[in-house]
């Protein structure tokens, strides 16, 4: 996962930077809209992360609650250790109700199992129904670049070729009717699919049901239609309450997209029962560790109350500037900056921590208050304590710290160092090329020095 290299060639994509500045700052302006509609919301954001802390010190006992009120209504809760756990169940439910066609609403998690390709693999197609991620898989399966928006690196025009190579139909440009044609082309799925595979947005322990949040209605149709449903959410989702969920719901909504609530919000309980209309025969959940219950009582426990609403990506420059690709996984931006190392290990993504610039505009606006900024720094001295960054580095920074506790040798070497930065301006405002260090001067110009020092000013004005 080299963050470095990827994020170099997301600058010098002119296409991919292009689409980038033509969404920057709409989901912040839309967020902060929605945000000045609550005067309270601040102590909304609280409470929500009250909620969350609550649930994490007692994890194992809400898990319990929530798995003996779904399989009292007819559901049945499976566990998995991790990805290759997710699929296997998966497969394993399939082939007792002779299921060859899934269809599938947003789920990050099935992301993190890679859980099409071994569907597939397994003689099970599976159809992606959300209009973006379905986009994705008919363009060869292209990873999303963002939690909620997963084709926001696309233009218009690229997804009208696309439709017309893939759908055999005469292009079309306007957005309406290319959304029309994708409903046409998944109806036939709809209807044939014998499973149907969602996420949660949350899991109610009070009454065995998980929460699902969409704003295209194909989450309803995955989950009403097929006579099999599997929910495949990660055990921190789970929250105590109904009360509860409304709570995390305005903060959600708010959050990602800036709306009040979403268009659809779903709430499934169990297995169709005697005399209801509509609904799945067979309900499954699998609620996945993969990591997760390693951070449980450590020091990144906080990154557990994720509600994954995307608004750290949102307002995070680096994100802004290079998308999502260039993180390497499933979770982009801030969140997956923590994330990534934690679940897939810290040495196979050492620069994650580092892809940010520490502004804390991701903190801010958080909706349940997750410090990100103090995670990425603990990861950062995680790295330096298993001496995982480069030797040259951890090198420099010793000699560093050695001339700094000599206050003496540290003013020479200011000196030194101001002359030469002037000497290479050659009185221009600044430098092109850094000749010590010229990879900081590879894609920016370095500034020179202006007027005096810290130290002849203080010595200035103690004279």
């Amino acid at each position: 996962m080299d963050f470095k290299a990827r994020a170099q060639a997301s600058l010098a994509d002119a296409g991919l930077q292009s689409k980038l500045a033509s969404i920057k700052g709409k989901f912040v302006d839309m967020r902060a809209a929605a945000v000045r509609e609550l005067p309270n919301f601040e102590a909304m954001r609280e409470a929500g992360s009250g909620v969350r802390d609550a649930v994490l010190g007692d994890l194992d006992v809400w898990l319990e609650e929530f798995e003996r009120n779904a399989t009292a209504r007819g559901a049945t809760v499976l566990w998995a250790r991790d990805g290759a756990e997710i699929c296997r169940h998966v497969i394993e439910i399939a082939r007792r109700h002779g299921v060859t066609k899934a269809t599938k609403s947003k789920s990050m998690l099935s992301e993190e199992a890679d859980l099409n390709a071994a569907l597939t693999a397994a003689g099970i197609q599976p159809v992606e129904t959300d209009l973006g991620e379905y986009i994705l898989q008919i363009n060869d399966n292209e990873a999303p670049s963002h939690i909620i928006a997963p084709v926001m690196h696309k233009t218009k025009d690229e997804v009208s070729d696309l439709f017309a190579r893939v759908h055999q139909r005469p292009r079309k440009t306007e957005i309406t009717e290319m959304a029309r044609e994708a409903r046409e082309m998944l109806r036939a799925h709809f209807v044939s699919a014998q499973m149907g595979i969602s996420g949660g947005n949350f899991l109610i322990a009070e009454t065995g049901s998980a929460a699902l949040v969409t704003n295209e209605g194909n989450g309803r149709m995955v989950t009403t239609l097929p006579r099999v449903h599997v929910v495949i959410t990660g055990i921190e989702k789970v929250i105590p309450t109904l009360e509860d969920l409304c709570l995390l719901l305005r903060l959600l909504t708010r959050s990602a997209t800036g709306q009040t609530i979403s268009n659809y919000v779903s709430v499934l309980t169990g297995a169709r029962a005697a005399g209801e209309l509509d609904g799945p025969e067979h309900t499954y959940f699998i609620l996945v560790d993969n990591g997760r219950a390693g951070l449980v009582g450590t020091d990144f426990a906080l990154m557990l109350r994720c509600i994954r609403c995307g608004a750290c990506m949102n307002h995070c420059p680096v994100y802004q500037a290079v998308g999502g690709h260039a993180y390497g996984w499933v979770y982009p931006g801030p969140m997956g900056s923590v994330l990534t190392p934690l679940f897939v290990g810290i040495e196979k993504a050492l620069d994650l921590p580092y892809a940010n610039t520490l502004c804390n505009q991701c903190g801010v606006v958080c909706p349940v208050k997750i410090p990100l900024p103090e995670l990425l720094r603990k990861l950062r001295e995680r790295e330096v304590e298993r001496r995982l960054r480069p030797l040259a580095e951890r090198l420099a920074l010793k000699l560093w710290a050695w001339v700094a506790a000599r206050p003496a040798l540290y003013a020479a070497g200011t000196k030194l160092a101001v002359r030469y930065l002037r000497w290479l301006a050659r009185g221009r405002t600044t430098i092109p090329v850094l000749a010590a260090v010229p990879a900081w001067t590879e894609g920016r110009d370095f500034p020179a020095p202006e007027g005096r020092t810290f130290r002849e000013l203080y010595a200035e004005g103690r004279s």
